[in-house]
């Protein structure tokens, strides 16, 4: 596998926003209306992030901040949510995702204080499971028919 140049930043236009959702489009069986990537694009832009290869975008992802009961720590926390995350499949096995994580966490905790960080995934999206174990996420709970088409979901969390 070649190595792979690549740079990890917050998402910077609405024109990279069309590109995100395209990436989502061809790599995801979740897809959202426009309204809600544009929320978090005008809300949540900081983390929001992007992997380019050079000029063009490989991958992508979107989060958010919440308070809501902990899954990690105990009472109403503030936490991160991963909403979605992709990389193109022949970008893939290049340390991208790991570097979208990583770099959303840290501004989850340092922008905003964060307490944990949760996300949600596919029970069958073994690779995406051990990345997030490998980043220090242990399964909370199984979510029953959490997709649209019928398949669980693991809320997977951590400290941050």
């Amino acid at each position: 596998m070649e190595k792979v140049e690549y740079v990890v930043r917050p998402i910077a236009s609405e024109d990279e926003l069309k590109k995100v959702i395209e990436i989502n489009a061809v790599t995801l069986p979740e897809h959202y209306p426009y309204f809600f990537w544009l929320e978090h694009y005008e809300l949540w832009r900081d983390i929001f992030l992007v992997a380019l290869a050079g000029e063009r975008i490989v991958g992508y992802n979107m989060c958010r901040i919440e308070y809501g009961v902990g899954h990690v720590k105990r009472g109403i926390v503030k936490q991160g949510h991963v909403v979605s995350i992709a990389v193109l499949p022949e970008f893939r096995q290049r340390g991208i995702a790991t570097a979208l994580m990583t770099s959303a966490m840290n501004s989850m905790k340092k922008k905003y204080g964060a307490d944990e960080v949760y996300l949600e995934v596919r029970v069958s999206n073994e690779p995406a499971i051990r990345l997030y174990e490998k980043l220090g996420f242990k399964k909370v709970r199984v979510l029953k028919r959490y997709y649209l088409d019928g398949e669980d979901a693991y809320l997977m969390a951590r400290e941050l």
